[in-house]
């Protein structure tokens, strides 16, 4: 762990969430969420072992296992996401990771189950962006169970003023046209589609500051952290 990482470059309403643990141990835990915050996109594996031993001392607080859910995410264990993503809606009464929680069942090979969630009453309680995300799941189940004509259909409907996510809306009607044979189609949106803005939103309510200041990190083993081999990895999702 990097001698310049504090938990002081976390989000303060996220430190407060961290006072139910000790004085010492909240320092300690918010001092690994930063390293998963500012990890998560550039490298997953390791910020997801700075998640498992945040879990290990602080597993209580709910934005502690956001944090494990969204590392295990981004490194294909959907399993283990669902799990955790389930967790804390329990916690925290939130359903805002339903559509990365339908993506999970899509990665575990269950396109079924992820439309069935996305039609639960849950699903009521998402905003307009959450919405979209959610849709953009089904579309990608619809083409995984063989309907890419309905998923370009449903895709169609989707409205947005959200730059990233119409990038991510037509990334997945890409994927829709391919299953459908329309090539010509498919390489003249793709053409359009920014590359860097198709990935599933990953953001999280852990605020890091200063995030290019910090040093190279360096990955250490700890014994309260699952051996990453042993772990249920699945094939990733495309949503």
């Amino acid at each position: 762990m990097p001698e310049d990482v504090t938990g002081a470059l976390l989000d303060r309403s996220v430190r407060g969430r961290l006072r139910t643990l000790s004085k010492d141990n909240a320092e300690d835990v918010a001092r690994h969420l930063v390293m998963v915050g500012s990890l998560l996109d550039l490298d997953p594996e390791l910020a997801y072992q700075h998640a498992q031993v945040a879990v290990a001392r602080g597993g209580r607080v709910d934005v502690v296992r956001e944090a494990n859910a969204l590392a295990a995410y981004a490194t294909g264990r959907y399993a283990e996401a669902l799990r955790e993503f389930r967790t804390v809606r329990r916690l925290n009464g939130s359903n805002e990771h339903l559509p990365l929680m339908a993506d999970c069942e899509r990665g575990m090979g269950r396109p079924e189950r992820a439309i069935d969630l996305a039609r639960s009453p849950e699903a009521s309680d998402l905003g307009p962006r959450g919405t979209v995300e959610l849709e953009i799941v089904v579309a990608g189940a619809r083409v995984d169970m063989g309907d890419p004509a309905a998923a370009l259909v449903s895709l169609r409907r989707l409205e947005t003023a959200d730059a990233q996510l119409r990038a991510r809306i037509d990334a997945a009607t890409v994927t829709a046209l391919r299953a459908l044979d329309r090539h010509d189609e498919a390489d003249e949106l793709e053409a359009r589609v920014p590359s860097s803005e198709v990935e599933p939103d990953l953001d999280f309510d852990i605020t890091v500051y200063d995030v290019a200041e910090l040093p190279e990190p360096v990955a250490e083993p700890d014994p309260a952290s699952p051996d990453p081999a042993t772990s249920d990895d699945a094939p990733e999702a495309r949503s």
